[in-house]
C-alpha cells in the first residue's frame, strides 16, 4: 500500500489509525524525517566558550570558559525575529544571525579556585532533579610516592566533585578526593544510575558509591576495594587484635635468654599483607568456575595447575583501570560485580564472543543513564535497530586487531572538509540535510590539525557543530536548524 510521507498525511494517519503493539515509538519518530534542519548559519557570532553538551530533557545547554574556571549555562530557545519592512524568505537579517538569538544565558559561576581547572569533557547530568555533577582537579603529579597505591598510577593533590542545581546555579554540595586518581575525561571513572554515582579511584583500587539524596547531598553508602561488606574492617581489625594478642602471650612464656634457643623476641608485626576484599571474590570465581568444569579429580587438578595456578600471578596483578579502545598492550578484562551479594557474577576477556554478543544486544546498558530515562526510546542503537546493528559487525570484521575494546565512550572526531549527510532510509533515498564543519568556504590552512564535536537538541531540529583546532584560536560555531 501506498502512502505519503508528509507531515499531513502522518498527523492525519496517526489520528484514523492504530499502530501494532509495541511499535508506537517508531511511528513517532518517523516525524523527524519530515522535521530536519534545512538551514545553516555558518561562523556564528557567539562567546569563546568550550561547548560541552545541551542535557538530556533539552533544558540546557553546559559550556565551561577558556581558562577552564567558570561554568556558564544557556537555555536553548528558539529563533524568533521581527522586521520593519518585508522580510525575505531566503535570508535571515543580521540579528538573527547571533548565537544569542538561539540561546540565553542563565547565569555563569566558578567553580575551581586558583590552582583547580575544571575537567571540560566530564559531565553528568540527573534529569529526574534536573542535578548537574562537575569536576575539577589540580595537576597530575607522577613522582608522587606509592604509600601502599598501585604502582605507575599518577597523583592528584585534590579532585573536587560539584552537585549544582541548574535550575540556578547553586551549589548543592561537594565531594574531594586527595592524593589519588580518577579517570575524568569522557567520564570514564564515574557513572551515574538514577540517584546511586559510582566514583573509582585506580590510584586505590577502590569503587565508591554515593547517593544523591532529592535534599542535593552527596552521602557516601559504601566503598568497594579493600572490603567489600560494610562490617569487613571491623571483623578483620577484631581478628588481628586477637591474633596479635595470642603472639605477644607465647612471647612472656618464652625463657629470660630466647637467643640461645635460636629465637630473636621483638615486637610482633602489625602489618599483614592481604589481597584486597574484591580481589578475593575474583579468584574464588575463577577457581570455583574451572574447578566446576572437570567432573573427574584428576582431570580437575590438571586444569587448575594449567588455568589458574600458572597464571595465579597474572590475576593478582590485575587493576581497576580504565576503559578505552586501545588495549593492544595489556590485555583486558570486564567482571560484573553484585554489590548486594559481594559477588563476581561473570568474567570476561574483552575479546570474548559472548561478551561482545551481550554489548550487541544491550547496547543501552553500557551507556550511564537512567532506568526512567524516556528519551532512550528515541535513540537508535545496535540493540534496536538493524542497520545499526550491521554497522556494528561490517566495523567489527574490518577491526585490524582483535584487542579492541568495547566502549561506549564519545570522543571529538578529527574534522573533515567534507559534510556529513542525513539520506532517508527509503526509497527514494533522498538526501535530508547535511552537516558541514567549519567555515562555509572551508578552511585555508589544511597544514592545522583540526577537531570537530558536534551538539544535538535531544527533540527540536537544531544542532551545533565546533570546530577548534590545537591553537588557541577561537572555535568556528556553526548552527544548524528548521526555518
Amino acid at each position: 500500500m501506498f502512502r505519503r510521507h508528509n507531515i499531513a498525511a502522518r498527523i492525519f494517519d496517526r489520528q484514523i489509525s492504530t499502530v501494532a503493539p509495541g511499535t508506537s515509538v517508531h511511528h513517532t519518530r518517523r516525524f523527524y524525517e519530515n522535521l530536519v534542519p534545512n538551514c545553516t548559519i555558518y561562523e556564528v557570532e557567539c562567546p569563546d566558550h568550550l561547548y560541552r553538551k545541551i542535557t538530556e530533557d533539552g533544558q540546557y545547554l553546559i559550556c565551561f570558559s577558556r581558562n577552564h574556571q567558570d561554568l556558564i549555562v544557556y537555555r536553548p530557545t528558539w529563533l524568533s525575529y521581527s522586521c520593519k519592512e518585508e522580510c525575505d524568505t531566503n535570508d535571515l537579517p543580521p540579528k538573527a544571525k547571533r548565537f544569542e538569538s538561539f540561546f540565553s544565558q542563565l547565569y555563569c559561576v566558578s567553580l575551581a579556585s586558583s590552582n583547580e581547572l575544571i575537567c571540560k569533557d566530564f559531565f553528568l547530568y540527573m534529569e529526574s532533579n534536573q542535578f548537574g555533577l562537575f569536576a575539577t582537579s589540580t595537576t597530575q603529579n607522577h613522582d608522587a610516592p606509592v604509600g601502599g597505591a598501585v604502582q605507575g598510577v599518577p597523583s592528584i593533590e585534590k579532585i573536587t566533585f560539584h552537585l549544582l542545581r541548574l535550575e540556578d546555579g547553586v551549589v548543592l554540595d561537594q565531594k574531594c578526593f586527595h592524593n589519588d586518581f580518577i579517570n575524568l575525561a569522557h567520564n570514564m571513572g564515574v557513572f551515574l544510575y538514577d540517584d546511586l554515582l559510582a566514583i573509582v579511584s585506580i590510584r586505590y583500587q577502590t569503587i565508591h558509591i554515593l547517593q544523591i539524596r532529592d535534599s542535593g547531598n552527596l552521602v557516601d553508602i559504601r566503598a568497594i576495594g579493600t572490603f567489600c561488606r560494610e562490617d569487613d574492617e571491623l571483623f578483620l581489625n577484631s581478628s588481628t587484635q586477637s591474633m596479635l594478642s595470642h603472639e605477644k602471650g607465647k612471647l612472656h612464656q618464652l625463657p629470660e635468654n630466647p637467643v640461645e634457643n635460636g629465637l630473636h623476641q621483638s615486637e610482633p608485626s602489625s602489618d599483614y599483607c592481604f589481597l584486597s576484599g574484591i580481589k578475593q571474590r575474583l579468584l574464588s570465581f575463577i577457581f570455583r568456575g574451572i574447578w566446576n568444569e572437570e567432573p573427574d579429580q584428576a582431570l580437575r587438578v590438571q586444569s587448575l595447575k594449567k588455568k589458574f595456578y600458572f597464571h595465579f600471578q597474572d590475576y593478582v596483578d590485575l587493576v581497576i583501570w580504565k576503559v578505552s579502545r586501545n588495549a593492544d598492550q595489556h590485555p583486558a578484562f570486564f567482571a560484573v560485580y553484585n554489590m548486594e551479594t559481594t559477588e563476581i557474577a561473570a568474567f570476561y576477556q574483552n575479546t570474548a564472543d559472548e561478551l561482545y554478543l551481550l554489548f550487541e544486544q544491550f547496547c543501552d546498558h553500557f551507556h550511564a543513564t537512567s532506568r526512567n530515562s524516556l528519551y532512550l526510546n528515541f535513540i537508535s542503537s545496535h540493540s534496536n535497530n538493524m542497520h545499526a546493528r550491521e554497522q556494528l559487525r561490517s566495523a567489527k570484521n574490518k577491526a585490524s586487531s582483535s584487542l579492541q575494546l568495547i566502549s561506549a565512550t564519545d570522543r571529538h572526531r578529527q574534522s573533515t572538509d567534507h559534510p556529513i549527510k542525513f539520506i532517508l532510509r527509503r526509497p527514494p533515498n533522498t538526501l535530508k540535510f547535511k552537516i558541514k564543519t567549519g567555515p562555509e568556504a572551508g578552511s585555508t590552512d589544511s597544514r592545522t590539525k583540526k577537531i570537530s564535536s558536534f551538539i544535538f537538541h535531544p527533540f527540536l531540529p537544531l544542532a551545533l557543530s565546533i570546530q577548534q583546532n590545537l591553537s588557541l584560536q577561537p572555535s568556528v560555531v556553526n548552527i544548524h536548524f528548521r526555518k
